[in-house]
This record gives structure tokens, sequence and C-alpha cells, in this order.
């Protein structure tokens, strides 16, 4: 391959690296063009799924900082450079492996994080991105419908309680107030009796006073 070819084909596996949230390593010995036209087509949706030269990849993840993969890059070489959903790629490549058993998943990276082959098995079961928001959202729904009935289910006890006041005092007012009127004389008349009672002692005290004021001036006389 002349020099300008390997660049460019350097600069457009860098690119891959760089603009992919995962990449899949695989061996693809033994599989017809046709097996792999089928498999790209698989995972289309999600990743780009393309042969690769392992000397070439190798320059190209260093320049992208990718330095888990150099290791599994032997023999025959293709990669699923991961645009979309992962899990979903991931579901794409096991199945298509376990259909196909001459395809060989050797190890990848998410996030720039290396995964084992265990690892890209286990990404495969999980749940894709869709059904968790759908789920998600379920459990949002959820929990604001059990939002909105406990706050109204106070609201509507209250008003309840206030109606059914509301609806006692207009029965019950008008003997409410002449209660009210006929315990005023009472207080009145409890009262002034007190008011009585404690005018006595204030005048028993008033002769001290006096008897005080005498003794000063007696004591000015005699000074003088």
């Amino acid at each position: 391959m002349a020099t300008a070819a390997k660049a460019a084909a350097i600069a457009e596996l860098t690119e891959h690296f760089r603009n992919s949230g995962a990449a899949v390593l695989t061996e693809y010995r033994g599989l017809t063009v046709a097996q792999l036209t089928e498999l790209r087509n698989s995972i289309r949706e999600h990743a780009t799924y393309a042969v690769v030269k392992n000397t070439l990849t190798k320059l190209a993840a260093t320049e992208a900082g990718v330095t888990d993969l150099e290791e599994h890059l032997q023999g025959p070489t293709a990669i699923a450079f991961v645009t979309g959903d992962p899990v979903e790629a991931a579901k794409g490549l096991r199945d298509f492996a376990k259909a196909n058993p001459a395809l060989v998943i050797k190890a990848g990276v998410l996030d720039g994080k290396p995964l084992s082959p265990e690892e890209i098995t286990k990404l495969a079961d999980l749940e894709s991105r869709e059904v968790l928001l759908a789920k998600l959202a379920g459990a949002m729904n959820a929990s604001l419908t059990n939002a909105v009935y406990l706050f109204a289910a106070p609201l509507s006890q209250t008003a309840r309680v206030v109606e059914a006041l509301r609806a006692k005092v207009e029965q019950e007012g008008p003997q409410t107030g002449a209660t009210a009127e006929a315990d005023a004389p009472a207080e009145t008349a409890e009262a002034e009796p007190a008011a009585a009672e404690e005018a006595p002692v204030e005048s028993a005290e008033a002769p001290a006073a006096a008897e005080e004021t005498t003794t000063d001036v007696a004591e000015g006389g005699d000074d003088s």
C-alpha cells in the first residue's frame, strides 16, 4: 500500500475510534463474503463493521488514545465501530456468533474502558436503551400518580371538614350568639364584686402613708 493510501487509511480508522462510543474486535476467519455482508446489515443501525489491517489499526488506535486493543490485533481482524446503542450492537454480534461460530469476539472498548469477551456478552444481556427509558418513564408516571393521590387526598378531606364546619355554624350560629350574650352579665357580675373586695384593702393602706408623711415633717421641724 502506498504511503498516501496508508496515511488516509490510518486517518479514517482514527476518526472511527474517536467518533465511536465503543468498538468490538472480532476474528472473521472462515466467514464468507455473504456472511460478512449479513453481519454488517444486522448491526448497521448501531455500528459500522469494517475489515482492517492490524498494523494500520495499531497506529490509528494509538493516535486516538486507545491503548487496550493492541495485543488482540492478530489474525484476520474486523472491528465493529459502535456509534449507536452499544447494547444492541453487542446483541447483534453475540447472536450472529451463535449462529456462525466462525465469528470470534476477541475484545472491545466502551467509553475508553477495555472489555473482555465475557463482559461484551454481559453487555449483550442487558436491556436496550429504549426499554430502559420506557421503564423509567413508567416508573416516573407511577410516582407522579402516587404523588397526586397523596396531595389530593388530604385536600379533599380538608374540604369536607371545612364544609361540615360551615354547615354547623350556619345551623347553630344564632344559638351560639344568644349563649354568648347570656354569659356576658355573669362575667360582669363576677368582675364587680372582685373590684369591691379589693377597694377596702387599698383604703386601709392609705393611713399608713399619711403617718409616714407626718413623721417626715416632724423630723424636719426638729432640725430647724
